[in-house]
Order: C-alpha cells, then sequence, then structure tokens
C-alpha cells in the first residue's frame, strides 16, 4: 500500500461566494485508520467526494505514491444503499464482478457474524445488520483507501458499540487506510489512530493529534473518557468543531 498525499487549493461551488474548502493538506499512511472530526456543514462529505473521484471540480491534486490518480477506493455512505431485490450475498457480489472470490465473501461474512444472513434480502435486515454489509461490501473490492461516512450515525448506542467492535476487528484482520467522519469524539478516539480536527468553511485543518491509547484499551470507557478531557484541556480550539 502507497502513502497518499491530498492537496486541495480551492473548492468552491458554482452558487457560493466562499470556498468550501481551501488550502488543505493531507497525508494518509499506510493502514493507518484516520478519523476526520469538525462542524457539521464544513465539507467533511465534500472532501470525502473529492477523494473518491466522484467530484472532480476543485483546484488541487491527489498523489498515490508519485502518480496524479485517485487511490481505489471503497465508500460506506450513512445511508446502506442496498439494492432491496438483492440478497446480502448477491449486494456483495455485485462489487466484485465476474472474479467473484466465494471465499473471500465466507470469511467477511463470518466475521462480520452475517453468515446465517446471507440469503436474505435488505427488507429483513434491522439498520445494524444493513451497516454490516456495507461494511463488507466495502472490504470486498480490497480499497487502496475505505472511506466511512458517519455510518453508524442513526444507531442506538450499543448497536453502534457492536458494529464499531466488529468493524476494528475486520480492520484488524484485513488492514486498509481508512477515513472515517464523525461528530462524536469517544467514537473518534475508539476507533483512531490519529484524528484531525477540520475548521468551518472554508474547511481547513485546525489539529491533527495521535491517539496514544493501546488498541487493548479502547473498550475500557473510563480511559477513552480520560483522553477525551485530557484532549479538551491541553486544545482548547478543537471544542468549537464538535
Amino acid at each position: 500500500m502507497t502513502d497518499i498525499q491530498i492537496k486541495i487549493n480551492n473548492k468552491t461551488y458554482p452558487t457560493a461566494t466562499t470556498p468550501s474548502i481551501a488550502n488543505l493538506k493531507l497525508s494518509l499512511n499506510s493502514n493507518e485508520f484516520i478519523c476526520l472530526v469538525g462542524p457539521s456543514g464544513c465539507g467533511k462529505t465534500t472532501l470525502l467526494n473529492i477523494i473518491a473521484g466522484l467530484d472532480n471540480d476543485y483546484d488541487g491534486e491527489i498523489l498515490v505514491g508519485q502518480q496524479h490518480t485517485h487511490p481505489k477506493i471503497g465508500y460506506i455512505f450513512q445511508n446502506p444503499r442496498l439494492l432491496p431485490w438483492r440478497t446480502v450475498r448477491e449486494n456483495i457480489e455485485l462489487v466484485l464482478g465476474e472474479h467473484q472470490s466465494t471465499d473471500v465473501i465466507d470469511a467477511l461474512l463470518e466475521v462480520m457474524q452475517l453468515t446465517q444472513a446471507q440469503h436474505i434480502y435488505p427488507e429483513r435486515l434491522s439498520l445494524g445488520m444493513s451497516r454490516r454489509v456495507s461494511i463488507i461490501r466495502a472490504f470486498a473490492v480490497d480499497p487502496e483507501v475505505l472511506l466511512m461516512d458517519e455510518p453508524f450515525v442513526s444507531l442506538d448506542a450499543p448497536t453502534a458499540r457492536q458494529v464499531r467492535a466488529l468493524l476494528l476487528k475486520l480492520w484488524q484482520q484485513r488492514p486498509h487506510t481508512v477515513l472515517f467522519v464523525t461528530h462524536d469524539l469517544r467514537e473518534a478516539i475508539v476507533l483512531a489512530d490519529r484524528l484531525i480536527f477540520l475548521s468551518a468553511s472554508p474547511m481547513q485543518v485546525v489539529s491533527e493529534i495521535i491517539v496514544s491509547i493501546a488498541r487493548s484499551e479502547r473498550g475500557n470507557e473510563l480511559a477513552i473518557e480520560s483522553f477525551r478531557q485530557q484532549l479538551l484541556q491541553n486544545h482548547p480550539e478543537i471544542k468549537q468543531l464538535l
């Protein structure tokens, strides 16, 4: 996996008078889990769409290694976006095209605890299960970068904890570079190797902070809360971004 450099000098929508993103630089390290935290409307989804190649109307560049190109992307949206006329397994197979790997799908279904649900249709899935299917679908393409746009925002707290734990288990077994958008600082601390705090529009990087809690301690709520309090105390500039 090659490191990725992102530079966005300017992103302005045609009907806007001010930029949505300006002078933004990000470095994504191989197999790093990065959480982006910033206020609503600051341009986080716009940034993900640019990285994914869905929005090319901007001034800047994306380098994969030394090449000017967009990386191979797996994208997990807020809405699972499953095709209702296809089963769980068929929704996953769809992204693999003709070169389907039964073993890979079986392994992903097992890790995400969906083996028994693979032949049912999305209407019979809970929202948490649908989110797990969307995670499998994104991992199945073996992306260079996995983009996640607040994928757990509408889940109740117990379900969100369960899906986060399964996501981390899958990521540790199959490491990928992850860019995860969230408004929840505790969630970001649980998941991330590095936190990137973003300003309101025009979006810029305010702070980058390494999460120093050992992965084995991320299930300890006291450790997470202690790190959060210390973070807010040592970096008062991020309070207004939450």
